[in-house]
């Protein structure tokens, strides 16, 4: 077998686990497995250039090792990450891998061009040139962007960024870039060629900012799968350029998955593509401004326990308060207590709760809750009038009736869990915050709702003493 045989037949099979790792890691049954078939396509995509370059008789295959040993170095920090972060940390994998194909672009054009290489520089090449580098830098620049903004950097404004004219120069800035990519394929090698293809890196890196600014937090997360398929499409474009099938088939199925994410996160939020990214979605508003302040009422944890178990169907509404507290072990406890008592419990996801689609079934299924009881927000909305209490652990926008009825609100439309419609309500919250919206809660003023208010972890860990009749002291 020769050496471009086996490079070709490891890029194969490397393709082959891209794919089999998203078929497997859409079922929580198979995630784990996913998870490691990723592992191994990256490990036999990184053997097959190695087997490549050593066959071509280079001697730089050491630059790529160490490459792969700076990657390995900064990326085992990054997987330590708590669950809570792993949006932010996403986002910086993203602005990585547009650096690199940025990166990459540009090495190459520079080469093309320091060399004259005309049949090198065909106008299908320099196309791909200017896709690479316009979508890696722009995912760069937005990807550490929305990073800070969701790991909440003081520099960084947490609100949208808004001023007038603020699409049209926007797209002005983007037509200009586009302007300078045709001039480009038009003349490669022109003595004004490097000055126009560095002109494009710079307005590149400057819309990736100018296009984060105007988004508010509550729509980062859906900016972020956006940003993962531009960041999928530089990489295809890069495959084009090096002529390697492998990037292009991975750079495709990044960018497909992405667009799909964001197509299912839009829809949970009943927002457009357009809306997310120019709609300056998520500025806090006051409650409250006008007329009477609101009013809590709050309730003990051993109120809140002897209703509980009274129940016949209690519903649980995890959130990101949960996630930040970790407090998924406490309230398999409390599940545990609950359904020793005869109660019959289910858990309501929303697809959106946290900061990325299946957040809540990551933490509910790492404390070994059954995943039949982990019901989708469109199955359990039916069983709401039924549910005697529903316990909202760190939810807020998920389940905002303002949704609903609120036509001024910037949820209004998003589709919710229908909390509102059960007997009693018990909300575990830190503070009186509003949530990832910036909006107060309309649930949580209703003549049903109780508020327990405190960590998540701690309180849930007293529900569990008070159902298991510990005193707690």
């Amino acid at each position: 077998m020769s050496a471009e045989t086996l490079v070709q037949l490891l890029y194969l099979v490397s393709t082959a686990l891209f794919i089999l790792s998203l078929k497997w890691m859409s079922d929580p049954e198979s995630a784990r497995k996913g998870v490691f078939s990723g592992v191994g396509a990256m490990t036999l995509a990184v053997a097959g250039t190695l087997t490549g370059v050593l066959a071509t008789g280079g001697t730089h295959y050491w630059w790529i090792l160490g490459a792969f040993a700076l990657g390995a170095a900064v990326g085992y920090p990054l997987a330590q990450v708590p669950l809570t972060a792993v949006p932010q940390r996403t986002a910086l994998s993203h602005a990585f891998g547009g650096l690199a194909a940025g990166l990459v672009g540009t090495a190459k054009f520079f080469l093309y061009y320091g060399q004259k290489n005309e049949a090198a520089l065909t106008p299908f090449i320099v196309v791909a040139l200017v896709a690479e580098i316009l979508l890696g830098f722009l995912t760069f620049t937005g990807s550490i962007l929305a990073a800070g903004k969701l790991q909440e950097v003081k520099w960084i404004p947490q609100r949208p960024v808004t001023y007038p004219g603020q699409n049209a120069s926007n797209l002005a800035l983007f037509a200009l870039a586009l302007a300078l990519g045709v001039a480009l394929v038009l003349h490669p090698l022109a003595p004004w060629a490097p000055w126009a293809f560095g002109g494009i890196i710079l307005l590149s890196l400057a819309f990736g900012v100018l296009l984060i600014i105007p988004i508010g937090g509550a729509d980062m997360p859906t900016v972020i799968s956006i940003l993962n398929a531009y960041a999928g499409l530089s990489a295809v474009a890069m495959g084009f350029v090096l002529n390697n099938k492998l990037l292009i088939t991975a750079g495709a199925l990044d960018g497909s998955s992405g667009l799909i994410l964001s197509v299912i996160m839009c829809k949970a939020m009943n927002r457009s593509f357009f809306n997310v990214l120019f709609g300056a979605f998520g500025q806090t508003t006051t409650a409250g401004a006008e007329g009477e302040a609101k009013a809590y009422k709050s309730d003990s944890v051993e109120s809140a326990a002897m209703v509980m178990e009274q129940a016949d169907l209690v519903v649980i509404v995890p959130g990101y308060g949960m996630a930040v507290a970790q407090a998924q072990h406490k309230v398999r406890e409390v599940y545990d207590l609950l359904k020793k008592k005869g109660v019959t419990v289910k858990f309501a996801i929303h697809p959106v709760a946290g900061r990325m689609p299946g957040h809540m079934n990551v933490l509910l299924a790492e404390a070994e809750i059954p995943y039949d009881d982990l019901v989708e927000m469109d199955e359990i909305n039916g069983d709401m009038p039924q549910a005697d209490v529903v316990l909202v652990i760190g939810a807020n926008d998920v389940v905002n009736p303002a949704a609903r009825s609120d036509k001024n609100s910037p949820i209004y439309g998003m589709p919710i869990i229908d909390a509102d419609k059960a007997r009693a309500v018990y909300a575990i919250k830190r503070s009186k915050a509003p949530g990832f919206a910036g909006i107060d809660n309309e649930l949580y003023f209703l003549d049903k709702t109780f508020m327990l208010f405190g960590d998540a972890k701690a309180v849930m860990g007293e529900l569990a003493r008070k159902l298991a009749g510990e005193s707690g002291h």
